[in-house]
């Protein structure tokens, strides 16, 4: 591929702001999104912001008594957008941005901060009831139905006698009928763990060797295709999730993609193949993943295994000298994206020529 042809990744708009970013999310179907974090003072900071002509309009800003860490909008329909955040205090709430006084759905999920948090069943993006999965420096992690109140529906914690671990990043998977789902959960010490809700129970689990920073499947609304890890030592690894081998497990690549910590990953909403980390410098890799000729073989006793493919770079920008904090797509329009760096800035992104990919 040519420099020409090369998908250039373009700052549109930046903003500072006047405290700590950990998350931004795109509002569905709008030109809004809404950024999260917290004050100096130790309050928690919700913002909405309209783009508007080339720059960004402050709609809302919302003050609430503890730092919120993390926010899905996954499992709210399209009608209500609701916004499902957890804070430091370990509640997870629910919030109307028309009417953000008081939450529409409140519970006290963990004992520590909430660091992780995930939505599905909503948006018309998988099938199924809607559910949030939350994951906690407290060592579990939890999925909550917002239709029941107080009791999660599942609770994954650590049995008798094991250490716990602290929780970083989890992602729902597999929702392509009413009754399939899984939650993926990577932990501090570099443990994957893949829990079946149908059956509830612990369906694989690995270890990355590094703590487990970001974890995304490139869709949720499907049987499993595949699943990304990030991890602290610059390193990503992509899973094969077609076919599981009953020792040796998924199939993997792994790409050293930075020098230093790879925060977050996401895939591209109009196409599974291409996917954007970000990374504790304040770099942003876009990456394209290739499929081998055959996704599986047979051993040498005749079981089925998983063949891994390629991944290859298609284009890297530094955008901050703090690492970026959070990282979003918009799922409207292809190309757009949504940036937070811990240098309090907020960036609108547009990342050029994907559709000739």
């Amino acid at each position: 591929m040519s420099a020409f042809e090369k998908p250039q990744i373009i700052a549109h708009i930046q903003k500072s702001l006047n405290y700590t970013v950990f998350d931004c999310k795109w509002v569905p179907c709008s030109a809004k999104f809404v950024t999260m974090g917290n004050f100096a003072r130790g309050t928690g900071v919700i913002q909405l912001y309209e783009i508007q002509h080339g720059d960004l309009k402050l709609l809302r800003e919302i003050e609430k008594a503890k730092p919120i860490k993390c926010g899905t909008f996954g499992a709210t329909s399209l009608q209500q957008r609701y916004l499902a955040t957890g804070d430091f205090a370990g509640d997870l709430h629910i919030w109307n941005l028309e009417a953000p006084e008081v939450p529409v759905y409140s519970v006290k999920a963990h004992k520590e901060i909430i660091n992780t948090i995930d939505g599905v069943g909503g948006l018309g993006i998988g099938e199924g009831a809607p559910e949030i999965v939350t994951g906690s420096r407290d060592g579990t992690v939890k999925v909550w139905d917002p239709r029941q109140k107080d009791d999660p529906v599942a609770n994954m914690e650590p049995v008798q006698g094991e250490n716990k671990r602290d929780c970083w990043t989890v992602a729902f998977g597999n929702a392509y009928n009413q009754e399939e789902r899984v939650v993926c959960a990577g932990y501090d010490n570099g443990d994957i763990k893949l829990f079946d809700l149908r059956n509830m129970s612990l369906r694989w689990e690995t270890n990355i060797k590094n703590g487990v920073c970001s974890l995304e499947f490139d869709r949720k609304d499907i049987s499993m295709n595949k699943l990304v890890a990030t991890s602290l030592e610059g390193k990503f690894h992509v899973f094969d999730m077609r076919t599981q081998h009953p020792t040796k497990g998924f199939a993997s690549v792994s790409e050293k993609a930075h020098k230093s910590t790879v925060w977050q990953v996401r895939h591209l909403p109009q196409n599974r193949e291409l996917f954007l980390t970000a990374g504790g410098a304040g770099g942003l890799h876009l990456w394209k993943y290739e499929y081998p000729i055959q996704r599986s073989k047979k051993d040498s006793e005749g079981v089925e295994m998983g063949v891994a493919g390629s991944v290859s770079l298609l284009q890297n920008v530094t955008l901050s000298t703090q690492p970026l904090s959070s990282l979003d797509w918009s799922p409207d329009k292809r190309g757009l994206c949504l940036c937070s760096s811990f240098d309090q800035m907020v960036r609108v992104l547009i990342v050029t020529k994907l559709h000739k990919i």
